[in-house]
């Protein structure tokens, strides 16, 4: 695998905005007025509102958009197009999503960015991306871009480059919400050219309620992100209180599809009978790109966020994986901000994308799918940004796991299975949480969150010898694990998963003096699907550095603050012995654990 590093531009950037704890895209676009006196400039761009009713979903919808036409743009001098719509609990208007259109259209392209279904001014309910409704409303969009539609006052468009009849050159960019639509559109409309999705899931079932260890068993609800959200979108009477009727559900929701609805409802019961969840598991599935990826050929550009703890690296890395494996042109970043945070000097700012690596491989992917430019340098497969230090790393391919390490049985993280010494520990959960990743909300809304701790007795670890150099981490570390808990396996067959052993699995920066980082505040939720048997848990991909001196802890806790927990009281004890063990696999590319 060959490593390089790009180096960003250092600059400072504008505060990227945070639609409803989604991170979108950036901060409004400053255009500077004229000077006194002087004969002000033609204005780079039109903007023009118009609204489309369409089918979707069964559905008939309204959507509210803008369209942005920069000046010389005609039929007999066209442009290709962008189409950007909001993240959760936005709309058009928001300072981030406008400055999509904005920033494009001076750049010439035509740019439409609309309201998504439910938010805004658009009509119908809130259906969480699925591709028969909000992908077949941005389709109908597509065909205005094509000229074969008109806007509801009659406005058409004459003036974005096409293809083949009915066949627009249009591209698609926009963060979280914003993000999965584009994947969702291009699953039922083919003319979709190029994709940019921004800090989106792959799977929203491991999204709300992860299973590191096996995603055919209901994982653990992380319920201060999903119920956030939630009350976000039933509460839009207070964002928007003249509501069109058709965001209005008669069914036991306000303004969710009842499908949704049901799937918030069961995951805070508690309980989950096998048909339930079931049910709920494929639903969400449903409206994932994880069901419809095998229909998406759009040339693909995705941007992750390594500080995201609700749409993590692994979904990125999911979404890669199988579009690569159909031969779809597919290219990932790792930048520094997502959901949780993270924004770092230099990071994307649309407002001026030139300025920053990942804003000028978004500007080089529409220059070689929407301009047709075909020497246009779309960039590495990979690439990464490379925390405390400038620049990003790339690569031709993502980092594959290059070292192992044993869990010992005197609580020692250790590089070769003869320094493993015999023993078992035990730890047990209390019925309040015991460990604290994060307050998944309150970055977004602007509330101290306490360092992430561990009460004794409620968790293990296994801590490495001080490093003798650097250490780079690049890439998901995997851990298989055997415990012993009788008191689980009494029940865990019960035909409620709700009976299962649930544990968190965790990576710590240890420093010289004690002081312990949870990288990105990042946890492995594990709903254990049979407690007499080993598993194998995949942990949030991070990128970090551990530097000389410091150590690795491996943990599993009981529980956690972020998430729903243990029913009942499940003692876990862990054996270790030079031949059976529990191991940790970490992807490098710098030094090694030793």
């Amino acid at each position: 695998m060959e490593v390089s590093v790009s180096r960003a531009v250092p600059r400072s950037r504008k505060v990227l905005a945070l639609v409803a704890g989604a991170a979108a895209l950036a901060g409004p676009l400053a255009l500077a007025g004229p000077a006194a006196g002087a004969e002000e400039p033609p204005a780079p761009y039109t903007v023009t509102p118009l609204r489309f009713t369409v089918q979707a979903g069964g559905r008939s919808c309204a959507v509210d958009a803008d369209l942005y036409r920069p000046a010389g743009v005609d039929a007999a001098h066209p442009a290709p197009a962008v189409l950007a719509t909001n993240g959760f609990g936005g709309s058009k208007s928001d300072d981030s999503t406008a400055a999509v259109g904005k920033a494009f259209a001076e750049r010439g392209y035509v740019g439409l960015v609309y309201s998504g279904l439910g938010f805004g001014k658009s009509g119908c309910l809130i259906s969480l991306d699925a591709p028969e409704a909000d992908g077949r409303a941005a389709a109908r969009l597509v065909d205005f871009l094509a000229g074969t539609r008109a806007a509801d006052d009659g406005t058409r468009a004459d003036f974005v480059t096409r293809d083949g009849e009915g066949d627009p050159r249009v591209g698609m960019i926009g963060g979280s919400y914003g993000g999965a639509v584009q994947l969702a559109t291009a699953a039922v409309d083919p003319r979709v050219d190029a994709l940019v999705p921004l800090i989106t899931w792959n799977d929203l079932a491991y999204s709300l309620a992860p299973n590191a260890a096996d995603r055919a068993t209901p994982g653990v609800f992380k319920w201060q992100w999903a119920n956030g959200f939630y009350l976000i979108g039933e509460g839009q009477p207070l964002l928007s209180p003249s509501l069109d009727p058709s965001r209005i559900n008669s069914l036991g929701c306000l303004h969710f599809v009842t499908d949704a609805c049901d799937t918030i409802r069961l995951l805070n019961s508690g309980r989950y009978p096998a048909a339930a969840t079931e049910r709920m598991l494929a639903y969400a599935r449903s409206v994932s790109p994880v069901s419809y990826l095998d229909r998406v050929s759009a040339p693909t550009l995705l941007v992750q966020g390594q500080s995201d703890s609700l749409f993590n690296l692994n979904e990125a890395r999911a979404t890669y994986d199988r579009l690569r494996e159909r031969g779809v042109d597919t290219r990932m970043i790792w930048q520094s901000w997502g959901h949780s945070g993270g924004q770092e000097p230099g990071e994307l700012d649309l407002s001026d994308p030139g300025a920053s690596y990942v804003g000028r491989r978004i500007l080089a992917w529409f220059d070689r799918y929407l301009g047709k430019d075909t020497v246009a340098d779309t960039g590495p497969a990979f690439a990464w940004y490379r925390e405390g230090r400038d620049g990003y790393g790339t690569a031709d391919r993502v980092p594959a796991l290059s070292q192992q390490l044993y869990l010992s049985g005197d609580g020692k993280l250790v590089d070769n299975r003869t320094k493993v010494a015999r023993g078992s520990r035990q730890y047990a959960n209390w019925l309040v949480p015991t460990s604290h990743s994060e307050s998944s909300l309150a970055g977004t809304i602007g509330l101290p969150d306490p360092r992430p701790y561990d009460t004794p007795g409620t968790y293990l670890g296994w801590t490495s010898a001080p490093l003798t150099g650097p250490v780079d981490l690049v890439g998901a570390p995997k851990a298989t694990l055997r415990v012993v808990s009788p008191a689980t396996e009494r029940v865990q067959d019960s035909g409620d998963a709700a009976d299962k052993l649930v544990l968190f699995a965790k990576l710590y920066d240890v420093a010289p003096d004690g002081t312990k980082t949870l990288v990105n505040r990042l946890v492995a939720p594990v709903r254990v699907p049979d407690v007499t048997r080993p598993f194998t848990v995949e942990l949030p991909a991070i990128v970090h550095r551990y530097e000389t001196g410091h150590r690795l802890e491996f943990v599993v806790a009981a529980s956690d603050t972020a998430y729903s927990g243990n029913r009942g009281i499940k003692p876990v004890t862990v054996v270790s012995d030079p031949e059976s063990t529990g191991t940790l696999s970490l992807p490098l590319v710098e030094g090694r654990v030793g």
